[in-house]
């Protein structure tokens, strides 16, 4: 590798992924105080890094989170909520890159409706203020 320096940002278990998925990478950029996506699910694992800004980041059964620029996460996909990838900060915007991977024939990102928050809020971890 010659000179180059690989720093180990995150690891992580994902789940098998089933014959048939694709991986879609995209960056996402959220304007000054933007709230992001509502809460939602992926059909399969997320790895993310934070390329600029901060973003707050709350799965389901975690306490919400502050990711600054130069950190990773990740969600594991399925049946676990994400409630929140809104942009931190008030006066400038924030993105990261996202690597997906979509399992077969399922939707990336499916909306979670009113009714399924309200039967779920006991798996929600406390949050500041609310």
């Amino acid at each position: 590798m010659g000179n180059n320096e690989i720093e180990v940002l995150d690891t992580a278990s994902p789940p098998a992924l089933p014959a048939g998925s694709h991986v879609m990478t995209a960056t996402i950029a959220l304007p000054p105080g933007d709230p992001g996506s509502p809460p939602h699910r992926h059909s399969g694992p997320v790895f993310g890094y934070m390329l600029e800004g901060e973003m707050i980041f709350e799965l389901e059964g975690e306490p919400e989170r502050v990711i600054k620029a130069g950190e990773a996460f990740w969600e594991p996909g399925g049946d676990v909520i994400h409630y929140q990838a809104a942009n931190n900060l008030a006066d400038r915007p924030s993105k990261f890159v996202v690597v997906m991977v979509c399992a077969p024939d399922q939707q990336m990102l499916v909306l979670v409706s009113p009714e399924e928050l309200d039967a779920r809020k006991d798996r929600r971890a406390p949050r500041p203020g609310a």
